[in-house]
């Protein structure tokens, strides 16, 4: 049996969520302990400022990559620390990052795309092997480096005979389709918590709206809630993938300025666009889904997964990725502690119908511990 780490700070920015897991006989990951570990306002700030251009970017993002691999290696041996291991017990860990940018396949014909982290400052300050910048190789492949979870959805939650899907609330909805017969495939549908947060911060400074509460209480704009799913992503045919290069506060702020909609109105139609997209995505790729795994941020509010049951209907079960036994807050950090292990035993961890890489390939770059 191997212990391994995963790290993961995803595009909504609150926080690291870190899990320490191990191999059980038949081979599959399980986590042993979680914790999370919120950013400190002044690195948020600061990564939240590197979505878009700015003063000396290559200085900034430098120096929050560090800060992140600190906060990182602080989340790691704290995890050593509650189980009692030591760093050369551990195999790998398998790091994140935080993306900033994400231009996959624009520009040149390739593309890039971004996660800020040190990996030879986090082997260094761990004593453990580190595999990071996961997504790269994949985009060299020709592909959308993302989403790269629904392999490790496939070996975890796939269930012969049966069709269901992994929806991930995250700042961006990434949706796995896992057909009883057939190939998985997977694409990103559309924006989650990341323009929900935004707003919440910036009419009631809070950090999200919990459980759904603010939201709940509002009316539906249908003329917003239209004039943001005519962007054209919506309609785009998978591969895909986005995050904050579009989906962001001016995308927003363009298309609310045109209805002048209450605050709480835009709130509860903002929650609406993420179950909305994500339902209709469904649906149209995958009509004969019996039940949708909601893991991510998402999963924790109430009305946004009423919201997704109502569209979706009867049919569709909707439920916490708990009832299949990963909490949904751990599923994206034991995620890349898989794809790190992966990494390690030569194995790929892309799946090209999700991405629409050229072919399998072994993602990320290792930095040997010291």
């Amino acid at each position: 049996m191997v212990w391994t780490i995963g790290l993961m700070s995803g595009t909504s920015l609150d926080g690291v969520d870190a899990v320490l897991a191990q191999t059980d006989a038949s081979g599959r990951l399980r986590t042993h302990r979680h914790l999370h570990r919120p950013l400190p306002a002044p690195l948020r700030e600061t990564l939240l400022a590197l979505n878009r251009p700015g003063p000396d970017e290559l200085h900034a993002a430098a120096l929050a990559g560090n800060g992140l691999s600190r906060l990182y290696a602080e989340a790691v041996a704290a995890l050593l620390s509650a189980a009692g291991l030591a760093a050369d017990q551990v195999r790998v860990v398998g790091a994140h990052g935080q993306t900033v940018r994400h231009r996959p396949q624009e520009f040149d014909g390739c593309g890039y795309t971004l996660q800020l982290l040190n990996g030879a400052l986090l082997a260094e300050l761990c004593g453990i092997a580190v595999v990071c910048d996961f997504r790269s190789r994949d985009l060299a492949a020709g592909g959308e480096g993302a989403p790269l979870v629904p392999a490790f959805h496939a070996a975890t939650f796939g269930q012969p005979g049966r069709d269901l899907a992994v929806l991930n609330l995250g700042g961006i909805a990434n949706l796995t389709l896992l057909p009883a017969g057939g190939a998985v495939s997977g694409f990103d549908c559309g924006p989650a918590n990341l323009l929900m947060d935004a707003w919440c911060q910036r009419h009631l400074q809070q950090a999200f709206d919990a459980d759904g509460e603010w939201a709940r209480g509002g009316r539906v704009d249908d003329a917003l809630l239209q004039r943001l799913l005519s962007d054209p992503y919506f309609e785009r045919q998978p591969p895909k993938s986005t995050g904050r290069d579009l989906f962001n506060a001016a995308w927003l702020e363009a298309r609310v300025a045109a209805g002048g909609s209450p605050a709480r109105d835009v709130m509860a139609t903002l929650a609406e666009l993420t179950a909305c997209s994500a339902a209709d995505a469904l649906l149209r790729h995958a009509p004969s889904t019996g039940q949708v795994l909601v893991c991510g941020g998402g999963a924790f509010n109430a009305h946004l997964m009423a919201r997704l049951a109502a569209r979706l209907g009867a049919g569709v079960q909707v439920v916490s990725s708990a009832a299949a036994g990963v909490p949904p807050d751990q599923v994206e950090a034991l995620a890349f502690a898989w794809l790190a292990l992966a990494h390690v035993q030569h194995k790929p961890g892309n799946l090209p119908a999700v991405t629409g890489a050229r072919g399998p390939r072994v993602l990320g770059a290792l930095y040997p511990a010291a």
